[in-house]
């Protein structure tokens, strides 16, 4: 069944600016700026006073998903702007002391399970990454960047065919977005 001029908008707080070209919002607020191509058919984007319209003339099931995929995408971005996402992970070690530390785009983790071998998590770009001891904070204005780059972290200390209930060494998020 197809509805009829679907449209759904997000207003743009004050402090913050938006700005649209060929599909990709730009997002620019007091805590820096986040981009992100909006392309769809059938889906209309467009920039009116301080609110951000998606629209479609004949909305079926699949391009009103995506129409609320594309708001909290969108409400996502604006948040990062104003105020940063974090992460927390923390470095758990039973067997073998592990040592973390940042090396330009990579997490290094040395001695993880007496290994001689560093294990290595990219840390995608505009991301920082801050470690403190056993605690590492990351933190950005992209919400996908920040949790990619944690759950890069811990994969990299993932041990498949191991009891995780046993061998409870590794790298783990304790606090995320949202918690």
């Amino acid at each position: 069944m197809r509805i009829n001029n679907f449209a759904v908008s997000v207003i743009i707080p004050d402090n913050v600016q938006a700005t649209l070209s060929d599909g990709k919002i730009k997002v620019k607020g007091p805590q820096g700026e986040v981009d992100k191509s909006f392309i769809y058919p059938n889906i209309n984007v467009e920039i009116n006073d301080k609110k951000i319209i998606f629209s479609a003339k004949t909305a079926r099931k699949e391009e009103k998903r995506m129409i609320h995929t594309f708001e909290s995408h969108l409400k996502n971005m604006i948040q990062g702007t104003i105020q940063k996402y974090v992460y927390k992970l923390k470095v758990c070690s039973s067997h073998f002391p592990i040592s973390v530390g940042v090396e330009g785009e990579v997490v290094v983790i040395k001695n993880f399970f007496g290994e001689k071998k560093p294990r290595k998590a990219k840390i995608v770009k505009g991301v920082d990454v801050k470690v403190n001891g056993e605690e590492i904070v990351v933190q950005g204005n992209d919400i996908e960047k920040v949790g990619q780059t944690a759950a890069n972290m811990e994969k990299a200390t993932k041990r498949p065919a191991f009891d995780r209930r046993r061998f409870q060494d590794g790298i783990y998020i304790t606090q995320k977005v949202g918690n």
